[in-house]
């Protein structure tokens, strides 16, 4: 009997207490765990998913507007002679019209003054103050006790923010003080010497103290036999979209400047588009597929869509990519119809290079003409802006995530204190099972003395 209520009690029955409350606990513990990692698992596939769409439109956008900013896209000049001249382009070159002739009279050239020998840079010259003048405005230059020195009067005139820049150059016998102004008729200077300057700073005044190297001249050039002239040799406003760079003074050498297209890179470019564009439409779709805030890229998506249709241009008849040959398939991916690319690259290849690489000029800006490039940094920038459909899908997925570790870290310090109450409970029961242990093997110690004391 007394080992019938032993059995079924579990006394002696070898019970796991530790195992017990590991089991207990992790039973507790696991499907919670396991829950909120796959939720988390869940949250990052959709960041990560969100990244590679974000990672690709950016890649998108930049490299188009790369191509478009260092014109590889764009019509480039042509010169007969790039020793006198040479020419690069800029946004607004047309290279179906522009072709002209260039004679270079004359290059812009800096006034530059030189001084005599000076035995040692770093003695006294003399002290008082000199009035630097260019193009009409003076400017004092002051030499004390504290840069009383050929040195400090090159430090002084470099310090007087007029333009003018000074130098000292080792020569025979000791240094001289070269001092340049900028080019052109402009940037002719003096320096002279005050009233009340010590008598060897004289020594240093354009008006008979130093030497003259050169003067200061514009550059004369002309165009198809219209005279211009210019501070510089470097000529932006004269040929729209082309910079001219004079090299050399060629009196009656007529030079010949032109543009020409880069039809293949523009062919070239119009398959990439596509291709690159339907990478982004898959990355897109991939990510707006995944339920929860990623679905906002939907709208992403229609903004790019719309593309194929959005006047870019203010041609007449070609300013759409449509019109070009580019069109949507009913996956919402793009394709090319390359014989009507041709065909319009044959009939008017400047309106589809301006699709790629507008023309900027007064009549011809963002409004009017905005180009593929800009059009699809504004889609873009709108898309990753405050509250944008990226912006507002990453701040989702970013306070979920916290969220979640949030969650995780409460979920583990609340099953932790289970474990520990299930260890102290069944600590408890262990002590009690051992007392009990001991109480039975008293009695059965008393059943077996009182059995046998009754056999006596």
């Amino acid at each position: 009997m007394v080992s019938s209520i032993a059995n079924s009690l579990g006394f002696g029955s070898g019970l796991d207490v530790k195992q017990l409350v590991t089991d207990l606990s992790n039973a507790s513990r696991e499907p919670k765990i396991a829950r909120l990692t796959e939720l988390t698992q869940a949250n990052q596939t959709r960041i990560s998913a969100l990244a590679q769409a974000r990672s690709d439109l950016d890649g998108f956008a930049n490299s188009l507007g790369q191509m478009v900013s260092d014109g590889t896209l764009r019509s480039t000049p042509t010169v007969s002679d790039e020793s006198v001249l040479s020419a690069t382009s800029r946004a607004g070159l047309s290279a179906d019209s522009f072709a002209a002739t260039v004679v270079v009279n004359q290059l812009a050239r800096a006034q530059s003054n030189y001084s005599a020998v000076v035995a040692d840079r770093t003695a006294a010259i003399g002290a008082g103050t000199m009035t630097l003048t260019v193009g009409g405005t003076p400017r004092t230059i002051t030499i004390d006790g504290t840069n009383n020195s050929l040195d400090g009067l090159a430090s002084a005139i470099n310090a007087s923010g007029a333009g003018v820049t000074a130098s000292i150059i080792a020569d025979e016998g000791g240094h001289r003080l070269i001092v340049k102004g900028p080019t052109g008729e402009v940037g002719a200077f003096t320096l002279t010497a005050d009233a009340g300057a010590d008598p060897g700073l004289s020594a240093f005044a354009t008006g008979g103290g130093m030497t003259v190297g050169q003067t200061a001249a514009n550059a004369e050039f002309t165009i198809d036999g219209v005279a211009f002239s210019r501070s510089s040799n470097i000529i932006d406003d004269v040929v729209p979209g082309m910079s001219l760079t004079l090299k050399k003074a060629a009196p009656g050498q007529a030079v010949d400047i032109g543009a020409s297209r880069p039809l293949a890179m523009i062919k070239q470019t119009v398959g990439d588009f596509v291709s690159v564009f339907n990478q982004l439409k898959k990355s897109l779709t991939a990510a707006a597929n995944l339920p929860g805030a990623t679905m906002s890229l939907r709208e992403v998506e229609r903004e790019l869509s719309s593309l194929v249709n959005k006047v870019l241009s203010s041609h007449g008849t070609i300013n759409k990519l449509s019109d070009i040959g580019i069109s949507t398939t009913k996956e919402g991916t793009l394709t090319v119809d390359n014989a009507k690319l041709d065909a319009v690259l044959a009939s008017d290849a400047g309106a589809v290079e301006a699709l790629f690489n507008p023309r900027r000029d007064a009549t011809h800006t963002e409004a009017t003409d905005p180009g593929i490039a800009f059009a699809l940094d504004a889609i873009r920038d709108k898309a990753v802006g405050v509250n944008g459909a990226i912006d507002r899908a990453t701040k989702s997925l970013d306070a979920k995530k916290e969220n979640l570790a949030d969650q995780l870290e409460k979920v583990e310090e609340r099953e932790t204190a289970y474990r520990k109450r299930l260890e102290k409970q069944y600590g408890s029961l262990e002590a009690k099972l051992a007392a009990f242990k001991a109480t039975q093997t008293y009695l059965e110690q008393q059943i077996k003395l009182w059995q046998n004391q009754g056999n006596d």
